[in-house]
């Protein structure tokens, strides 16, 4: 195989997993649906699509009314269409789930939202402008919504970004497999043609001030995620691959992406599952998770547990990382302990407790960790009250300091962190930012 056919092959491997609908099995699905009224769908989906109407839309070919319905709710909704785990969200709540198969909601929206990009088709102009200019900083998901509704209504906004492209962890951090990075941006660039402005390589407490926006905007949305990837603290976790950085590379250049032979992934969430499908796909013999609680303590989906099983990568439950072991900078294996379950910590699951005597080594020559994020480290120096070390909001959104509203994983002290919820947060949150700006006149 020649270099150019093995680079092929590495991108390939990581080609979104489902097929695009066809025309007639789109049809055929559309025409499953009941059209329930008052129907539990939409309840269930976080940003309240009309999913009835949505479908119903399609089913009578009316794919640009369909992908209109669909972003007067969700302006991220090719993304959600993806990244969403409707299995316990829209399809979970389906009235045909009980006995039959439930409509493939998911599927559908994605076939309406490329119809709609593939067509380049405007589905949305700007009000007329209001004169009020607002600050967004942080291109994710929440800041993305806030800023395309806040546009929709007439507003100026810019949009404040530290790295070199917007759209968060839809960009460099999900899964080529479930979003390719194009479908992101193209929804960065639909925004952007609201007329929002957007300057990247500008990142809040290093070359921009919070002080500042407040002096120059009438109003300032805060989107700033999540911080670095927890540490371990044990010997050799130098050696060890960040896994938000490991999904990053796979998805901008795979064929750069060195994997093991032998890989070793801690950690049991949704963020774990992805790095070892890309250490399994892109050549790994053997992948192995490991996590300190038992299976049924896994934050990762249950659809994302049994995909990553049919991969065939293995586990290592009640397992906790002591020691790495490396020779000249290489690593040969990862100490471990047994663990075992105790009383409930403050995560309401069982604390591991190591076994005395217990030690055990893997075999590893590549260690990569995605045990999740720390807490947003910007709430202290911004002087902002925080709960629980995320930055505190009221039910309007706003954090301590009046006209400086929040949303997205930054401000989720309470309730799973999720695409879908940081769309529904910048919503709302721009709804509230409007109501504010509205009545100052």
């Amino acid at each position: 195989m020649t270099e150019l056919q093995q680079k092929t092959a590495r991108a390939n491997a990581l080609d979104e997993l489902l097929p695009p609908l066809t025309g007639n099995e789109a049809a055929i699905e559309a025409a499953r649906c009941l059209m329930c009224y008052d129907a539990p769908c939409t309840h269930a989906c976080p940003t309240h699509i009309d999913i009835p109407k949505f479908i119903k839309k399609i089913s009578t070919q009316n794919l640009r009314g369909s992908a209109r319905t669909i972003l007067e709710s969700n302006l991220l909704g090719a993304t959600c269409a993806r990244v969403c785990p409707v299995q316990e969200l829209c399809e979970g709540a389906c009235v045909l789930g009980a006995e039959h198969k439930p409509i493939a909601i998911g599927r559908l929206q994605r076939y309406a939202m490329d119809f709609a990009y593939g067509k380049s088709m405007d589905l949305f102009q700007p009000a007329k402008a209001t004169g009020k200019k607002v600050a967004v900083v942080g291109a994710g998901p929440a800041g993305l919504s806030c800023a395309g509704e806040l546009a929709k209504r007439g507003h100026s906004v810019t949009l404040f970004e530290k790295r070199d492209l917007a759209g968060g962890l839809s960009t460099y951090g999900i899964i080529g497999l479930r979003e390719p990075v194009e479908v992101a941006l193209g929804e960065v660039a639909m925004l952007i043609k609201l007329g929002i402005q957007a300057q990247t390589g500008t990142e809040l407490g290093n070359n921009l001030a919070l002080s500042d926006l407040e002096a120059s905007f009438d109003a300032v949305f805060l989107s700033v995620g999540l911080g670095i990837t927890t540490t371990l603290g044990i010997f050799g976790e130098e050696h060890i691959l960040d896994g938000l950085d490991y999904i990053e590379q796979s998805k901008l250049d795979a064929s750069k992406l060195v994997v093991g032979r032998n890989v070793v992934v801690i950690g049991a969430g949704n963020t774990a599952i992805d790095c070892a499908t890309i250490a399994k796909r892109l050549g790994a013999h053997q992948v192995t998770m490991v996590y300190r609680r038992s299976e049924k303590e896994m934050t990762a989906y249950a659809h994302e547990y049994d995909f990553i099983k049919r991969e065939g990568v293995r586990f290592s439950f009640l397992t906790q990382p002591v020691r790495v072991h490396a020779e000249a900078g290489f690593v040969n294996s990862l100490e471990c302990l047994r663990m075992s379950l105790g009383p409930p910590d403050a995560s309401g699951r069982p604390s591991p407790q190591p076994v005395p005597g217990s030690e055990f080594v893997l075999p590893a020559d590549q260690i990569v960790k995605a045990t999740g994020q720390q807490k947003p480290s910007l709430v202290s120096v911004l002087g902002l009250k925080a709960e629980k070390g995320f930055i505190q909001v009221n039910a309007n959104f706003e954090t301590s300091s009046p006209g400086v509203y929040a949303g997205g994983d930054c401000i989720r002290a309470r309730g799973a962190a999720s695409t879908v919820m940081a769309v529904q947060d910048g919503k709302l949150a721009a709804r509230s930012i409007h109501e504010r700006l509205v009545a100052r006149g």
